[in-house]
């Protein structure tokens, strides 16, 4: 019982920082403003980790590489903790564990920034409706214009209704489902 709760708990805080860092790096990928408060809250929570950082690791091809060997650094972290309270022999089990370990922090990477643009999507979906000009929009906007706008020029908006988030939205799910789950279970086998 104190297991799950200790396995929980570093789930959620690890996962929250790995997010953060994954957030860190997307925005700046997108060139989204950084004088709203999301990016803002996004920057305060991550520079004790990426200014230090990016004294050793250098961007590479406008990339900000720093940030996203954070969130995967993190997520590997998160990983070795989560099988070493499962009871998993890491002293039996060799040096290719690391391997598996590695790919299964590659693949949660990638799920988790599906999450990441699944609920940008939702939720410029609805502060367009509520409040279009919030503070943030113009963060949601560049986060998801690289999605929207390719889908945007395929199917036309039937009367001013935008259905790109919609089928955005299905895309991702469709994605996680039959993408990553599968590559989740057969990575997983190697444990």
């Amino acid at each position: 019982m104190l297991i799950n709760a200790f396995g929980f708990l570093l789930n959620t805080l690890l996962g929250l920082l790995c997010l953060a860092f994954l957030l860190r790096f997307y925005l700046q990928l997108t060139n989204a403003p950084f004088r709203n408060p999301l990016s803002q809250a996004v920057v305060t929570m991550t520079d004790f980790a990426v200014i230090p950082t990016r004294r050793a690791v250098p961007s590479m091809f406008k990339l900000d590489t720093s940030t996203l060997l954070l969130a995967f650094l993190t997520q590997l972290l998160l990983q070795f903790l989560l099988q070493w309270l499962g009871g998993f022999p890491f002293s039996m089990s060799g040096n290719s564990i690391w391997v598996g370990l590695a790919g299964l922090s590659v693949l949660h990477l990638a799920n988790l920034s599906m999450d990441l643009f699944f609920y940008a999507i939702i939720a410029q979906a609805l502060l367009s409706w509520v409040n279009p000009y919030t503070p943030i929009a113009p963060a949601l906007d560049a986060l998801t214009r690289p999605i929207l706008n390719p889908i945007r020029q395929v199917i036309p908006s039937p009367n001013g209704l935008d259905l790109s988030p919609l089928l955005a939205i299905l895309a991702v799910q469709l994605i996680q489902m039959l993408i990553f789950a599968p590559l989740e279970i057969a990575v997983t086998r190697l444990f």
